[in-house]
């Protein structure tokens, strides 16, 4: 997904009227030069057109940049994950925090350039401090190096200096390519920033969908290869920053000019002050609680101030949006790991289903803005902006409804969620006849287990404690056998049921207790055999299992057919065929007896795979990226017709804290209130709808507003006042 929204932006320069400020708007108060500033020497240009040459060198930056932020991106949550072995909602809240931070850093970067360094330099230091972070998280993804403190202390001061780099030239790549074009090819420029929204997406879709693959097909220190998958990103923004600097003797520089925002700023702090200053005074009303800084800022600040002001109070209920829609790098990307990921000709990474978005986004934009908008306007329907931003809001609820749903359906394969006092038992009877199991007078099990059967589903024991010891009563051909055995709570466990010595004899093992994680397969060997064995099962993996019943740990693979396996044992070496291990299933393998040149195996699946398959989330990758189009897009192009040019960097300012902000509210859920996915989806289904209501009523009240027709009148004001002046002077003059 292209989370800067920069395809926002750059398709709300298509629907802005003013080309003048076809690049001001992004940029962070950046104007073109004006006064006595040098003069700037022209680039030369591609292929005899207008477009300068070194616009190759922003846009090729461009792409090599967002293919390294999004491909860091998609795979960070699984690191969490399964790298530090942190819990879903931890992984989530950090994940979030990043996403928020690289959202909060433009107003850095646009301070930096415009009050004191300029664009250009802004770009290649902090460019220098992105690579540097970006090096930093790939060597704290080596396993080897140090222990688990380290690797989190590096990764977290990678990724804040990545989101210093990547939110601090945000604001100023897109306007600093703007500069390279001249006054008079507006055309150009704007197709430019066509170019300039493909490289983005571009990146976008293809680091997606790549570096997933660079981190589960690829294999190093004997697992998934993160340091790969992290690498390559910042070999890409090392690229980046290469071919910006190449460009160098090509560039255009304009100045720093001072920044709009915090004039803004200023002029709201004084307002607010002056206004509490005067609180206790008899000192007459004001139309506006903003003309409290009429003492110190001009009356055109004020009016455009107020003008900007209007449009952020409609931004209030906007990060609720955001909330929801960059959980598909987090939520929906774990809700991915627990379904069947096989497509037939290819088993996609559960992180690589985040390239929908793009993709999605890219199909989108002409869909509707050729064909489902011109068709509502057809219908008479006046679609007016407030109306699709309320539209994608319902868009992107819907879509965590169907979420919902899908992990509704995901649960039914889940182990039960255990109480204190709680355990879960079931038998595995190994011998040759049913057997009767009775656990200190329960009643658990109503019939007598069959040998050799995939057992019943986990029985509830119900325990006076932490633990308890309990009495096993076995019933076997008119035998009755007890065996003392103590069982904690929260656990899960298997009695294993065997004949030994020409009696019956059994073990209590334990059980995984929840499916394996990012749709791994788990499985452990029995042996049943009187001698050792020892067990290959994929070339590289040897596991020893020592005779008369005993268990092996659990040992996690990827999902295939594992038939090229070896058991090794006093009498020779077999082929071990386990078959298919399939996606978030639990196995146990009891290895029966050798016969001739082969070995015999019974498999029992203890946990159910994934059976619900990761196509199911394409209805609601089609929704949320439907509702983005809308939103998004819609939302930029019209909060910016609604500022005058001066102020369009304010609203890019208020525009992306929206999206940091909605972030941090998925921080705070995730950490502050744990609860079932499935409830937390809804949740934000609700909230959404609510927020969705809210911001309806207030487009309702919303006057839109012309800035051209008010700047008009306010020069029209001022030409009538200086002609009342001159007109005052005239008569004194004559008098």
């Amino acid at each position: 997904m292209v989370g800067d929204k920069a395809r926002g932006e750059m398709n709300a320069f298509q629907r802005n009227e003013s080309k003048e400020t076809l690049f001001t708007f992004i940029s962070a108060g950046d104007d073109p030069p004006k006064g006595d500033f040098p003069v700037q020497k022209k680039s030369p240009k591609l292929c005899g057109s207008n477009y300068p040459l070194s616009i190759a060198f922003i846009v090729v930056n461009e792409f090599c940049e967002r293919f390294s932020y999004y491909g860091m991106r998609a795979v960070l949550t699984l690191y969490f994950l399964s790298f530090f072995h942190w819990d879903e909602n931890l992984s989530t809240a950090v994940y979030h925090a990043f996403s928020a931070l690289c959202y909060f850093t433009p107003v850095i970067g646009a301070i930096m350039a415009d009050s004191w360094l300029g664009k250009y330099k802004t770009i290649i230091y902090l460019s220098i401090v992105y690579v540097v972070g970006h090096l930093i998280k790939s060597v704290g993804a080596i396993p080897s190096l140090g222990n688990q403190v380290v690797h989190v202390i590096l990764s977290m001061v990678g990724l804040f200096l990545i989101a210093l780099g990547t939110g601090g030239i945000k604001p100023c790549v897109s306007a600093f390519g703007g500069d390279q074009f001249e006054e008079e090819h507006t055309s150009e420029r704007s197709k430019f920033f066509s170019i300039f929204y493909l490289s983005i997406n571009a990146g976008s879709l293809i680091s997606t969908f790549v570096t997933p693959v660079l981190r589960g097909d690829v294999k190093c220190f004997g697992e998934d290869c993160y340091a790969l998958a992290f690498g390559v990103p910042a070999a890409l923004m090392v690229l980046a920053l290469v071919v910006f600097i190449a460009g160098s003797g090509l560039y255009r520089k304009t100045p720093p000019q001072g920044n709009v925002l915090l004039e803004v700023c200023k002029c709201i702090g004084f307002a607010i002050k002056n206004r509490l200053k005067n609180r206790s005074r008899q000192i007459p009303k004001r139309d506006h609680w903003l003309d409290w800084a009429s003492e110190k800022y001009s009356k055109q600040l004020i009016g455009e101030v107020k003008m900007v002001t209007r449009v952020l109070f409609l931004f209030i209920p906007l990060p609720m949006f955001w909330a929801l829609f960059d959980q598909q790098g987090s939520r929906w990307t774990l809700q991915a790991t627990k379904m069947n990921a096989d497509f037939g000709i290819y088993v996609l990474q559960p992180d690589q289903m985040q390239f929908l978005n793009p993709l999605l986004i890219l199909v989108f934009i002409p869909i509707f803005d050729l064909g489902l908008y011109p068709l509502i306007n057809m219908c008479k329907f006046n679609f007016t902006p407030i109306r699709k931003m309320a539209t994608g809001m319902i868009l992107a609820g819907m879509a965590f409804g169907l979420a919902a749903v899908v992990e509704l359906k995901i649960n039914e394969t889940d182990m039960p969620q255990l109480v204190p006092e709680e355990s879960l038992i079931r038998v595995l009877n190994l011998a040759k006849n049913p057997v009767q199991v009775t656990i200190q007078d329960r009643d658990l099990f109503q019939q007598p287990v069959e040998a050799f059967q995939n057992p019943a589903e986990y029985s509830k024991l119900i325990l006076n404690g932490e633990q308890q010891s309990l009495r096993f009563t076995l019933q076997h051909q008119g035998l009755s056998l007890a065996f003392n055995y103590t069982v904690k709570e929260k656990s899960v466990y298997s009695l294993i049921v065997f004949e030994a010595e020409g009696s019956l004899s059994s073990r209590l093992i334990t059980d995984l207790e929840a499916k394996p994680e990012n749709g791994l397969a788990a499985v452990r060997f029995i042996n049943g055999l009187s001698q050792d064995v020892n067990l290959s099962i994929d070339s590289k993996r040897f596991i020893a299992v020592q005779k008369n019943y005993s268990a092996s740990e659990y040992s996690l693979l990827e999902r295939d057919k594992y038939n090229n396996g070896k058991c090794i044992t006093e009498m020779g070496e077999f082929t071990l065929e386990l078959g298919l291990l399939d996606f978030g299933a639990s196995y146990t393998i009891v290895i029966t007896n050798v016969s001739g040149g082969d070995v015999k195996t019974w498999k029992s699946e203890d946990i159910k795979a994934n059976n619900v398959h990761m196509a199911w989330q394409l209805p609601q990758y089609l929704l949320i990226s439907a509702g983005e189009v809308m939103f998004s897009i819609t939302g930029l192009a019209f909060s910016y017709s609604q500022s005058p040019a001066s102020m369009k960097s304010v609203l890019q300012a208020g525009w992306l804290l929206t999206v940091a902000v909605g972030n941090t509210l998925v921080l705070v859920v995730a950490q502050a209130a744990p609860m079932a996915q499935w409830a937390e989806f809804v949740l934000f289904t609700v909230l959404l709808f609510a927020v969705c209501v809210i911001f309806s009523i207030m487009g309702y009240f919303y006057v839109s507003v012309d800035p051209e027709d008010l700047e008009e009148k306010e020069e029209k004001r001022e030409t009538s006042s200086r002609g009342n002046m001159i007109s005052l002077v005239t008569q004194k003059t004559k008098l």
